[in-house]
């Protein structure tokens, strides 16, 4: 289901962006007649992926870890995206062409701030990677979404208690990732570790 989302998510940002930046450069270009044309084609499309943008962010917001040093980021991005909707709203009904302006330079600008938050999560788990140990190494870089017990199950992860994988398939799936899962950080001798800590630790818990 996570994986679901996420795609559409990534549709609708993307169908979202490109009918701001049209409406933005008609209005900019004083095209009124064309963007009252565009905006009057496009008023249901436009209101379905706005409905799916707003729904489908909010459930991938929910199935963040959170608790880093660096969740201000996501805060913010927030922030931008949720001014960034009346400011258009009022932009392009008022035909101000700053208010709309801003609105497309906000929600540009929040997902920008998106991926400078998910470069720096990952970076922060790669250097916290401190132990050899497989306990150390799951903590660090699994337990956030699978939990210290394996149940956890944020943002689509497996219940790793449940699982009827062995230890050789558990290491692939940590280097190679899988699903929504990421490929680790982590080399293979660790990926052995970590497998070996769940198979023994974790697994029928």
């Amino acid at each position: 289901m996570y994986k679901g989302i996420l795609h559409t998510h990534t549709l609708v940002v993307t169908l979202f962006l490109l009918i701001y930046v049209v409406k933005t450069i008609l209005l900019l270009g004083n095209r009124n007649d064309l963007l009252q044309k565009f905006t009057k084609t496009f008023k249901v499309p436009e209101m379905i992926v706005s409905a799916l943008f707003l729904i489908t962010g909010i459930y991938l917001v929910t199935q963040q870890p959170l608790g880093g040093s660096y969740d201000y980021l996501l805060w913010i991005k927030l922030a931008m995206v949720f001014a960034s909707i009346p400011l258009a709203v009022i932009g392009f009904k008022k035909s101000n062409k700053i208010l709309a302006a801003l609105s497309l330079l906000l929600i540009t600008g929040s997902y920008g701030l998106a991926e400078v938050y998910h470069k720096k999560k990952a970076v922060n788990a790669e250097t916290t990677v401190a132990s050899n140990d497989g306990k150390g190494l799951y903590e660090a870089n699994c337990s956030v979404c699978h939990g210290n017990d394996g149940k956890l199950g944020l943002a689509g992860a497996k219940d790793l208690s449940a699982s009827a994988l062995d230890v050789a398939a558990m290491k692939e799936i940590i280097l190679h990732g899988k699903g929504a899962m990421p490929a680790s950080t982590i080399n293979d001798e660790q990926a052995q570790m970590v497998a070996d800590y769940v198979n023994s630790n974790l697994k029928g818990k």
